[in-house]
């Protein structure tokens, strides 16, 4: 009896554990709207890689005040085959980066973003492009 009892509480602890993953992901519309689009231009302050999401956060001069915008990229993996690495894009690089909002009032987050080079235009990540507002 306690072996049977063991196996489903092991059972059940592994399926839960296996679930979490799945649940955890989400998809991007509740929190960014895909019908707006935002650009911006700033200087890196900190890139963070990891999973399931990547974050990278910029300076942005809006209208004499410095605001730091929060942009949500994705996994580690997918920054690496994209050469998308802290070393590559460093704090104080000047980069532009165009992507769908946050949903969130008053907030500054963007996701699904292309980010280029200020210095010269060159395409850094292209991520899914937003939709133009209709």
């Amino acid at each position: 009896m306690n072996v049977r009892r063991s196996i489903l509480v092991f059972g059940t602890v592994l399926v839960g554990a296996l679930a979490v993953p799945v649940i955890a992901h989400h998809a991007s519309g509740p929190f960014y709207d895909a019908t707006k689009k935002v650009e911006i231009t700033g200087t890196v302050v900190k890139l963070a890689i990891k999973n399931p999401h990547s974050f990278l956060w910029v300076n942005v001069d809006e209208k004499g005040q410095k605001v730091e915008w929060q942009i949500e990229l994705g996994t580690g993996a997918q920054l690496a085959r994209n050469n998308l690495t802290v070393d590559t894009l460093k704090p104080g690089i000047e980069i532009k980066v165009a992507g769908q909002p946050s949903r969130a009032d008053g907030s500054h987050g963007m996701c699904c973003i292309t980010l280029l080079m200020k210095s010269d235009g060159s395409a850094i990540l292209r991520g899914t492009p937003p939709r133009d507002p209709q």
